[in-house]
């Protein structure tokens, strides 16, 4: 006979919400972490959630934020359909209110979630702010200049940073500040990496004004024509992206060794995309620049000695 866990729905988020007797499921706390630790450690993300340097009694927390994290994220792009992602969002949006202001849960992700919150101090915002980024994401497709694209990041990337510091105990402005560098940095580096990738959603998050200046057109852009005009354009957006990056680089000495591996090695994986974009002379629009395995592997080990011989520990 299956273990009881075995048992429990193993769905993801665009099949679950699709599914009346996983809706109305009454699920316990043992059962609600089985089922994050699942979506966290089965979903299509080509990264690990939990980094082998993580201390293990943070594991399942991560799992629980991570799955919040991917429903958000699921609900805005996974759906297939505009005027029920939005709905779902907004259901999902009222079933965060109910945790923190009802102290109520009744889907498996918020009845794990909620323990984690209360054990870390995390306050709603951050959480709030991804559902925001999400439900912009399916109103809005072009931003006018710079100003617009950051504040999506703040929204869209900044509160992941702020989590995973919560989550390893730092809630001061400072770091929160550093981290905001890094996953704006991060959310750029994704962009311009992925340009071709988010057209197929019809989203531009090159600025307007950019694209302008350089007499490039949307247009241009979707028909992939890559000139002179659009060489400038990638150079100035990637050197956007590594300025915050280095911006970013003092909170690896603000935090401890373990978490430092893991903030360095996503900056550095980062202006490795970026490295990618200047060495195929910035023409993303005929081919994606990815990291292959052996540069992953060179850029882990680089990691462990950069932060080995030359990062304090932090308290």
């Amino acid at each position: 006979m299956p273990a009881p866990d075995q048992l429990l729905p193993r769905l993801m988020p665009r099949d679950f919400v699709l599914n009346p007797a996983a809706l109305a499921r009454t699920w316990s706390h043992a059962e609600a972490e089985t089922y994050t630790r699942w979506l966290a450690t089965h979903h299509y993300e080509n990264f690990h959630v939990v980094s082998f340097l993580l201390p293990k009694h943070l594991h399942q927390d991560f799992y629980n934020v991570y799955a919040y994290c991917r429903w958000a994220d699921d609900l805005g792009d996974e759906i297939g359909d505009t005027s029920k992602s939005l709905e779902l969002l907004a259901w999902w949006s009222r079933e965060l209110d109910r945790m923190y202001d009802h102290g109520e849960a009744q889907h498996p992700v918020f009845v794990a979630l909620e323990g984690t919150a209360k054990r870390y101090g995390i306050p709603k915002k951050p959480f709030a702010d991804l559902i925001s980024a999400f439900i912009q994401d399916q109103t809005v497709t072009r931003y006018p200049d710079w100003a617009g694209v950051l504040d999506y990041c703040t929204r869209s990337a900044n509160p992941v940073g702020h989590l995973v510091l919560y989550l390893c105990g730092y809630s001061d402005p400072e770091r929160q500040r550093f981290s905001d560098a890094t996953c704006t940095a991060l959310q750029l580096a994704n962009f311009w990496q992925d340009v071709t990738v988010d057209q197929l959603k019809d989203r531009v998050y090159l600025p307007l004004d950019l694209l302008a200046r350089h007499n490039y057109t949307v247009d241009d852009l979707f028909a992939h024509r890559f000139d002179d005009r659009f060489r400038l354009i990638m150079r100035e957006a990637v050197t956007r992206a590594r300025d915050l990056f280095l911006e970013g680089l003092p909170l690896n000495r603000m935090v401890n060794k373990r978490l430092a591996v893991d903030l360095e090695l996503f900056s550095r994986g980062g202006m490795c995309v970026l490295d990618k974009i200047e060495q195929q002379d910035y023409d993303v629009l005929s081919r994606r620049p990815r990291i292959s395995k052996v540069e992953r592997v060179g850029l882990l080990l680089g990691t462990l000695a950069r932060v080995a011989f030359t990062f304090p520990r932090a308290a």
